[in-house]
């Protein structure tokens, strides 16, 4: 465990291996496993926790991590990953925050933004470095298509046209069943997957669109699951007369992979991405010839124009991304702030809270509270 700074900032540096624990041993942990496979600081996952023991005992056998209850884990780990469902994040990020335990934790934070809210005090209070699970960053795409947004050339911002699609995830690949339980996960689409897509719009339109100031949805629960929506079409306006539109879409077709298609209009750019590790970027400003990127080549282009770090750098089939857990261990580390603690997830839970209740009120427009354009690097 990390020794207390005694004022209530972050942690001071550190010189030894970073010892990690995992609160949840599902799908999303072993992609943090990857990435963690992939950093050149100096780590080892030493323990895990999930109420299904036999799938905390896999997980640990294949890096020789131990097997713990809640407290036995954090007082063992200098840093934890809130891996378990969603309403369970609240409780376990303070737990590792009053022990002096560096957290990251995936989305959504909370079932609600009230919840993020309490979680951002709680390791802001510890002075922990934090970091919140929000990976649409680290894509090459939306890096550079927020560079060229901001770009003089390309002129005010007009429309984000955003289509997220996947089969619902309960059918055996994710290996859960709690995203149908409003208990554990709070919503559905919009907000246990989709909460990604309302991030990375703001954060892809920048400063220069303004804030986000009101939003309307609409939300349907073709499944049948009693506050588990499997569609939802939401519209947020931004203060400089853009308007993005987001569909969000839990489908049954299985043999299709999750997709996100982005189309952008500003007043002198037009851009299209595919949201994989291995989609393509294209765009045209006015008067000249379209150009398209993808894979390391886009992402060499990201270092180029000084948005990544080589040492970020990682392939991922046959395309390419920036390895978020990097960052986070050198602020353990480094005794640093992470680039991307809780608190960067606000807005989104604002935004995702504004639009559910512009829903259930028959999609009257409703005011964006937190929708303020990203203020960090």
């Amino acid at each position: 465990m990390l020794p207390r700074s005694g004022h209530g900032d972050v942690y001071p540096p550190i010189d030894v291996t970073i010892d990690i624990g995992f609160l949840g041993a599902g799908f999303i942990s072993r992609t943090h496993r990857f990435f963690l496979r992939h950093t050149p600081v100096d780590h080892r996952i030493v323990a895990v926790h999930d109420p299904d023991r036999a799938r905390a005992r896999a997980f640990a056998a294949r890096r020789g991590a131990d097997v713990l209850g809640e407290a036995e884990l954090l007082d063992r780990v200098d840093a934890v990953f809130v891996t378990a469902w969603t309403s369970e994040h609240e409780r376990l990020v303070a737990a590792a925050a009053d022990r002096g335990v560096a957290v990251f934790c995936e989305k959504p934070l909370a079932p609600d933004a009230g919840g993020a809210a309490r979680m951002v005090a709680s390791v802001e209070a510890a002075g922990v470095p934090n970091q919140v699970g929000l990976v649409l960053r680290a894509l090459p795409q939306f890096v550079y298509a927020r560079h060229l947004l901001a770009d003089a050339r390309a002129g005010r911002l007009m429309a984000i046209a955003f289509r997220d699609d996947q089969f619902i995830p309960v059918q055996g690949y994710y290996e859960s069943t709690w995203r149908i339980d409003p208990a554990r996960c709070g919503r559905g689409t919009l907000l246990e997957h989709s909460i990604h897509d309302v991030d990375i719009m703001r954060h892809m339109a920048g400063g220069a669109a303004g804030p986000v100031e009101r939003v309307s949805g609409v939300v349907r629960e073709l499944h049948g699951h009693p506050r588990i929506d499997d569609l939802a079409v939401a519209r947020l306006e931004f203060g400089g007369g853009g308007v993005a539109t987001l569909t969000s879409i839990w489908h049954d077709i299985v043999d299709r992979p999750s997709q996100r298609h982005v189309e952008v209009f500003a007043e002198r750019l037009q851009l299209t991405l595919d949201g994989t590790p291995d989609g393509a970027l294209s765009w045209q400003f006015a008067g000249e010839e379209r150009r398209t990127l993808r894979g390391r080549a886009l992402a060499e282009a990201c270092l180029d124009a000084g948005l990544g770090r080589r040492i970020d750098l990682l392939d991922v089939g046959d395309g390419a991304m920036f390895n978020p857990l990097t960052p986070f261990l050198e602020a353990i580390r480094d005794g640093r702030p992470s680039p991307l603690p809780l608190r960067e997830a606000l807005p989104a839970h604002e935004l995702v809270d504004a639009i559910y209740a512009s829903a259930d009120d028959d999609g009257r427009p409703r005011p964006a509270s937190g929708g303020s354009p990203h203020q960090s690097g």
